[in-house]
């Protein structure tokens, strides 16, 4: 189907509609304390209020909702041709550090698809490439460091992050905020196991297999590891926030090939470092990883006040495994984009119905979008989840 093609949305399933756990006094309760918001600048929309009252700000905050909230991970991306066009011939790093760019390409997806959120076009290597750590994306391959790092003395010499080296990303949010008006935008970063794990990798991996061995075989090593790349991860954050995020995820795409033992002893702490670096704000914190189904209890004891999941495991199971207590992201399979709108709106309604049990629900995929998808597809998508859920 092409970019202009319609096609009419399914027919009305069995499938319920948004039937979310409120209280009372829920749609009253402010946001935020005045001291979270007395540590944002007077701008902000958190303050200003254009962003508090966005259905994407009350289902992360648990509140009575008008419709579920519904954005993507990897909506500003490859499955955009404005995108294409905008960085023909701009290599990744580069296009993440022109302010004027990263800001563009963060709105495009929300003007095209209207999804109730932007995030924040960048990449995970950015707090390291700004600290000075020599990094590049590799068309067809992806990130890959000139030295990895597998010593102690590797580790001390990486260099700090200044907060002068973020000025980029603040001016690039400054005017992303400014653009999106009402819509609010979440900031994210790369949590510090898989960040470290590249560190340490070098490049890509397919079974994260020597910062795994690091961990056990150089524990020393590994945790200054892992402490560098939280601060490097809050400092980032937090810029981002102070600049107009006004909620943040923390993405850990490697924590999947780790056992809940390893986890908790090697990289809770770390990700609880960089969490606890932004507590202070108030803004709701967002922590999502691939393949953690047995790690969600661990990685919310972190510090996440709303946990991503993948597509592995149903809304539901996540909720129970959470004590019903957590509001939930996701979690639509990617692949089923692709799919038909048969199949796709009968796993949609599936994923509607099985939100319903979590205290909140914002619509994901439970993965990023994948570049082949056709952007009608994304947009269809949104409007059917609107109309679907509206109260």
């Amino acid at each position: 189907m092409s970019e202009n093609q319609q096609h009419t949305l399914p027919a009305e399933s069995s499938a319920p509609s948004q039937t979310l756990p409120t209280h009372p006094t829920d749609a009253q309760r402010p946001l935020l304390t005045d001291e979270q918001l007395a540590h944002l600048p007077a701008q902000h929309p958190l303050r200003a209020g254009t962003a508090a009252s966005s259905p994407m700000l009350q289902a992360l905050t648990g509140r009575p909702l008008s419709h579920r909230p519904v954005w993507f991970m990897r909506q500003a991306g490859r499955s955009l041709p404005e995108y294409r066009r905008v960085r023909e011939g701009i290599p990744m790093l580069e296009a993440c550090l022109t302010p004027e760019l990263a800001a563009e390409i963060t709105v495009q997806p929300v003007h095209r698809h209207k999804v109730d959120a932007g995030i924040f076009f960048s990449d995970i290597m950015i707090p390291m490439k700004l600290a000075g750590v020599n990094v590049d994306i590799v068309p067809g391959k992806g990130p890959v460091l000139d030295r990895p790092v597998r010593t102690l003395e590797d580790v001390r010499a990486l260099p700090e992050l200044t907060e002068s080296a973020l000025d980029p990303i603040r001016e690039a949010i400054a005017a992303t905020v400014e653009m999106l008006g009402d819509t609010p935008l979440i900031g994210f970063a790369g949590a510090p196991f898989t960040v470290a794990a590249y560190m340490v990798e070098g490049g890509p991996s397919r079974d994260h297999l020597r910062p795994r061995t690091m961990m056990h075989a150089d524990p020393a090593a590994w945790h200054e590891l892992a402490a560098w790349a939280a601060r490097t991860a809050g400092q980032f954050l937090r810029a981002q926030i102070e600049a107009g995020a006004s909620a943040v995820q923390l993405f850990d795409s490697w924590a999947g090939s780790l056992g809940e033992g390893d986890y908790r002893r090697y990289v809770q702490q770390h990700s609880a470092e960089t969490l606890d670096s932004v507590r202070e704000y108030g803004v709701p914190r967002i922590h999502f990883g691939t393949g953690t189904a047995a790690l969600l209890p661990a990685m919310h004891e972190a510090g996440a006040d709303v946990i991503g999941v993948d597509y592995r495991l149903p809304l539901s199971a996540a909720n129970t495994l959470l004590n019903g207590a957590v509001p939930l992201q996701g979690n639509i399979d990617p692949a089923l984009l692709a799919a038909g709108p048969e199949s796709l709106y009968a796993h949609v309604d599936e994923v509607l119905a099985e939100g319903n049990a979590a205290p909140s629900h914002v619509v994901n995929l439970g993965h990023g979008v994948p570049p082949t998808t056709d952007p009608q597809v994304l947009t269809d998508l949104v409007r059917y989840i609107h109309e679907k859920t509206a109260n």
